[in-house]
């Protein structure tokens, strides 16, 4: 298939890459030149943790020159989706899939604004991805599961057509019929471990290990399960624990969470999409969320004072 990754950060050069080395036709977009002139030289190097290859790969800084493809994959953060989808319509056709494996809720309902809601799918992931240098991406695809599905909860051909692309190229994936339920699932997973990780700095191997740190990061995925609860959302988790193990299990012990990425990277945060979601649907469902306002708040407080 023709791929198009807009927003090919850590994560979305991962799953662009690992699309690519199954075969399929891949551009990565991003506004990082030195990862665009770096892939573009020697190719994108995954490094999965035991092993590392060079997979050959397009990259680009915008879409001039692109023709239609058959799937874009939008994994710009949430605050700049908008602006991305506009400017990615060259490359958006009358049959383009358009799939969304950004993290938080109501991204897809943004990109319909711009293309038709009935151009979109939507889809979480628990693949992690972190650039380690310019054309360099350490990531972990291997038993962490994909979720996609129609927004209107059928079982289409081309939603079939994409697991099948994604299984192809060794991602492990599930299609759902209520893919809002697997939105609120994976937001249990970005709650357990965003602002904590983001607030101390610390990598998954030392936060996973954290005593204080655990108790705390369980609590406020009870919080998230209550509020979807409250929602009327019928999820699947029900124990706290899960989520916070399946942030971190099969991660290298380095590996820094996409809250804490962005603060490195001093790039203004996605908790407004994630704890923000879950202090926003307990105010919905009067349910009380302290943990999560106060991380919201912590976090909001970090990046006023970094000027984010």
């Amino acid at each position: 298939m023709r791929v198009c990754v807009i927003g090919a950060g850590s994560l979305g050069s991962a799953i662009g890459g690992t699309l690519a080395a199954d075969g399929n036709q891949v551009v990565l977009i991003t506004r990082n030149s030195g990862h665009v002139e770096a892939i573009n030289t020697i190719g994108l190097v995954l490094n999965d943790g035991e092993n590392q290859v060079s997979v050959p790969v397009r990259a680009a800084t915008g879409y001039d020159g692109l023709d239609h493809v058959d799937l874009a994959i939008v994994l710009v953060k949430s605050f700049d989706t908008r602006p991305a989808i506009e400017a990615a319509l060259p490359v958006i056709g009358p049959s383009t899939t358009v799939l969304t494996l950004q993290n938080g809720v109501g991204c897809e309902e943004t990109i319909g604004d711009v293309i038709g809601v009935d151009r979109v799918v939507a889809g979480r992931t628990f693949i992690g991805g972190r650039i380690v240098e310019p054309g360099v991406v350490e990531f972990g695809v291997e038993d962490r599961r994909t979720t996609i599905g129609e927004l209107d909860g059928s079982i289409s051909p081309r939603i079939r057509q994409v697991a099948e692309m994604f299984e192809s190229a060794g991602m492990t994936v599930d299609v759902s019929s209520n893919i809002v339920v697997m939105m609120w699932e994976k937001l249990f997973v970005n709650v357990a471990t965003g602002a904590w990780s983001a607030l101390t700095g610390l990598p998954y191997g030392e936060l996973s290990v954290h005593p204080e740190v655990e108790a705390m990061a369980i609590a406020t995925v009870a919080e998230a399960i209550q509020v979807a609860q409250g929602l009327g959302i019928e999820i699947v988790t029900t124990d706290p624990e899960v989520p916070w193990r399946r942030a971190w299990e099969g991660l290298p012990d380095g590996f820094r969470a996409s809250m804490l990425q962005s603060i490195d990277k001093g790039s203004q945060t996605e908790v407004d999409v994630m704890h923000g979601a879950v202090c926003r649907g307990g105010l919905e469902a009067g349910v009380p969320t302290p943990i999560n306002d106060t991380l919201l708040a912590a976090v909001k407080g970090l990046e006023h004072r970094l000027q984010l």
